[in-house]
């Protein structure tokens, strides 16, 4: 499978995982205080970061500081978004928190902007608005209420999303940084961060139901471990607005896994939604894709000539 194909169906696969993390999330929140959801979620996977670096043996260099001081800004980071997610799904709906992250989308390129590079062309721009208006879709399919708290802090979450996936490509592209390494200095800032305000709720998870701590561990296991060095490992390889777009797919998983799980209905609009948001998807790629080739070569290309409609 050629490299870029692969990348980008790791990022799918980091987009269905975080998808089914709303449902584990909120039912999590229900159990225990935020702050012990996520210190638990982080004292895990910085456990099986360090375990999976102690087994990786051929690997006998040392760490590198690029990794150290990447790995605590980007911890930090990593650590606000989970904490704003975290709470904006605990006081909205599954469905007005996908509709605000997916803001990500056009912020992302915005600030990736500010590598220097030329601006991104109106057709990608077009491809973002329509995957925008897709998860409005998707949401107006369930039923959309006014915003409130949770709805504000889902927006910072997007915010600030949007600033750490451009931050890991600034970080890492072509710096000899080990996607390993750097996601357990991650998980152990934030297992850092979240001890102090979590140890006074430690009884409450001694005393967690089995279906918690399962929940638990799967957000830490699968929707950080796995995802962090994923998402790591694949902005490396491509550009930081291709990765927020495949990303956004994000609320399309939320949908299929509230379905499969949940027993929820697919109405039309929310069947509209599904298709416009993996019709905005592609072609924010193609456009993407087209404009870093013409950065590249310094040649016109069809992304910065009218457009017109392709077949799937």
């Amino acid at each position: 499978m050629p490299v870029a194909r692969r990348t980008d169906a790791v990022l799918l696969l980091v987009a269905l995982v975080w998808g089914s993390s709303y449902l584990a999330a909120k039912t999590a929140t229900v159990a225990l205080p935020v702050l012990a959801v996520l210190f638990v979620r982080y004292a895990i996977s910085a456990l099986a970061c360090g375990a999976l670096v102690a087994a990786r043996r051929r690997t006998r260099r040392g760490w590198t500081r690029a990794e150290v001081r990447s790995g605590s800004l980007l911890g930090v980071t990593q650590a606000a978004v989970l904490v704003l997610e975290t709470y904006g799904v605990a006081h909205t709906s599954a469905a007005n928190a996908g509709l605000i992250i997916s803001l990500t989308i056009v912020l992302t390129p915005l600030m990736d902007r500010a590598r220097g590079r030329s601006g991104l062309p109106p057709a990608f721009f077009l491809a973002a608005g329509l995957c925008v208006l897709a998860v409005g879709l998707l949401i107006a399919g369930t039923g959309l209420h006014a915003p409130r708290a949770g709805d504000a802090l889902m927006l910072a979450a997007a915010v600030v999303r949007a600033g750490h996936v451009a931050l890991v490509g600034r970080l890492t592209t072509g710096r000899p940084v080990d996607p390993l390494r750097l996601t357990t200095v991650q998980t152990v800032v934030g297992s850092a961060l979240f001890l102090p305000p979590a140890l006074a709720h430690l009884p409450d998870l001694a005393g967690s139901s089995a279906t918690t701590w399962n929940q638990l561990i799967y957000l830490a296991l699968f929707c950080s471990v796995f995802a962090f060095l994923a998402q790591t490992w694949a902005v490396q390889r491509t550009s930081a607005s291709r990765a927020s777009l495949l990303l956004g797919t994000e609320p399309i998983w939320a949908v299929a896994i509230g379905i499969g799980l949940g027993g929820e209905r697919l109405t039309v609009w929310a069947f509209l939604g599904a298709v416009l948001m993996i019709t905005g998807t592609y072609w924010g790629q193609a456009v993407e894709r087209a404009h870093r080739t013409a950065e590249r070569t310094g040649e016109e290309t069809p992304a910065h000539r009218p457009m017109t409609p392709t077949g799937a």
